[in-house]
């Protein structure tokens, strides 16, 4: 296996460690990332996570715009396996069909269950108890191919999106490390996904970042850790957006108060009401701030100016 040529197709951090156990063990001829993006206030324009690894092995790096008809620079490169984890374009059929042994995609969930851009955050917002990694063979549709193996891990409750893509990210990398020699052997299997237990997890929109507090206590705690860090939950004061990074479950009932409502400054965070009690926000980012310690924040903060004001 010391002369199988590998491209590797990838974007975001969560990619990173996958790209890493390859370039150690195998023989990596190019790498497939989304063109650079412009980032931050100032617009800066700036490579992927998996563009820089690439570029401090002096790897090729490909950026192609539109992949369904700006591939073949990679066909060029005549790979003998193509694998991709997060690349975030949809593989054209060509690309599919050229390598000896297959295109492989990593995938952060436990297919058929999660298919979709965002896996994670969706595993963390609906309440899963464990989501996992799957290797798998693509296909033309999304997520849509025979399993190869899959590896799983418990949801902790206080795993937010961060923690839980950084712990898949790794078991990403020994899962692909420990499957790939059967797939070159050809002794690998090849379970075919049962479509009565497909579930999908799209990428998010907008609509689904904003708070309603009219739903539990576990939904909202669910909603938040599953957007932090990226792109944050939030929720309107003041016709004002107030970005929420973290919270906790309150044991408090209001049955008086409308939902939304701030209820208490704790030493922790703010307090506010919702369908079944009460969460506590800590950690939280209003306009032109940075994000801060809901604590840190309270030191400054008048209590009378807060309290009685409801969160749209």
């Amino acid at each position: 296996m010391e002369n199988l040529k590998i491209v590797f197709m990838g974007t975001p951090d969560f990619s990173v460690p996958v790209l890493e156990g390859l370039i150690e063990n195998y023989n990596v001829v190019g790498i497939v990332s989304q063109p650079d993006k412009k980032v931050g206030r100032k617009q800066v324009l700036t490579a992927t996570p998996v563009k820089v690894i690439a570029e401090k092995h002096n790897i090729k790096v490909l950026q192609p715009t539109r992949i369904r008809s700006e591939y073949q620079e990679i066909l060029d490169l005549n790979p003998d396996i193509i694998i991709t984890c997060a690349y975030g374009q949809i593989i054209p059929k060509e690309i599919l069909d050229y390598p000896q042994y297959g295109c492989i995609n990593v995938h952060a969930s436990l297919l058929p269950k999660l298919r979709g851009g965002a896996p994670i955050h969706k595993a963390i917002i609906e309440g899963y108890d464990k989501t996992g990694i799957t290797i798998m063979y693509m296909d033309v549709k999304m997520d849509n191919g025979d399993i190869i193996t899959s590896r799983e891990t418990e949801i902790l409750d206080t795993d937010c999106l961060n923690t839980l893509s950084e712990r898949l990210s790794v078991i990403g990398k020994e899962l692909l490390l420990d499957t790939l020699p059967s797939i070159i052997k050809g002794e690998n299997n090849r379970i075919k996904q049962n479509e009565d237990e497909v579930t999908y997890a799209y990428n998010i929109i907008r609509e689904e970042e904003q708070i309603d507090f009219n739903k539990t206590s576990r939904e909202i705690y669910n909603q938040i850790r599953g957007l932090s860090p990226r792109p944050g939950a939030f929720a309107i004061l003041d016709d004002k957006q107030i970005k929420i990074y973290s919270s906790e479950i309150s044991d408090k009932v209001y049955p008086d108060k409308n939902n939304g409502t701030v209820t208490k400054f704790y030493n922790n965070g703010i307090g506010v009401s919702t369908k079944d009690g009460e969460i506590i926000i800590t950690s939280l980012q209003l306009p032109g701030k940075k994000c801060v310690q809901a604590s840190e924040y309270l030191n400054g903060a008048k209590e009378e100016d807060w309290i009685g004001k409801i969160f749209k």
